[in-house]
């Protein structure tokens, strides 16, 4: 299974850097889809991704029409507050190739693209009072749901003490 991470005209570079880190530490590919609300050179958002740049498999796209236009085939799940269904909710594990879409931080994802995924689109289950959760927070939680379904496959799963051991 491959996973792979899409930011639909992300604003914030702090959350890019968060999530290029998200992706570097689960061998996600970042998808970034154009205008960007800043430039990847800032230091905001290569203080925020720490030394996984270097992990990452990064991709750029125009528009969001060009992005669908190059990844045909793959099984999209979109990540919104609109949703009718919650991300735990789609089966993960029946696909080879899994794209996880994102909208900017103060709009989302636009409407005609919800509407023609509707099946596919999930949402992180949340109090009525609160709008949304930070956009690197949300992506951390679906992805590992992905990775959860496919048995965290290709990923370190034990972790050992440096100087004690457990027994």
């Amino acid at each position: 299974m491959k996973l792979n991470i899409v930011l639909h005209q992300p604003e914030i570079p702090q959350n890019t850097g968060n999530i290029a880190r998200t992706c570097g530490a689960t061998g996600a590919s970042l998808h970034l889809i154009k205008p960007l609300g800043f430039s990847v050179d800032e230091k905001s958002v290569k203080r925020a991704g720490l030394d996984y740049w270097d992990l990452l498999d990064i991709h750029y796209y125009d528009n969001i029409e060009e992005f669908f236009e190059k990844t045909s085939g793959g099984f999209y799940v979109l990540g919104t507050t609109k949703a009718e269904k919650t991300y735990d909710q789609l089966p993960y594990s029946d696909h080879e190739e899994i794209y996880l879409l994102f909208g900017r931080e103060s709009a989302g994802l636009p409407e005609e693209v919800l509407v023609q995924y509707r099946e596919n689109c999930v949402r992180i289950p949340m109090t009525g009072k609160a709008r949304s959760l930070n956009l690197s927070n949300a992506v951390a939680i679906m992805a590992y749901e992905v990775l959860r379904q496919n048995e965290f496959d290709f990923l370190k799963k034990k972790g050992e003490l440096h100087r004690l051991s457990w027994d």
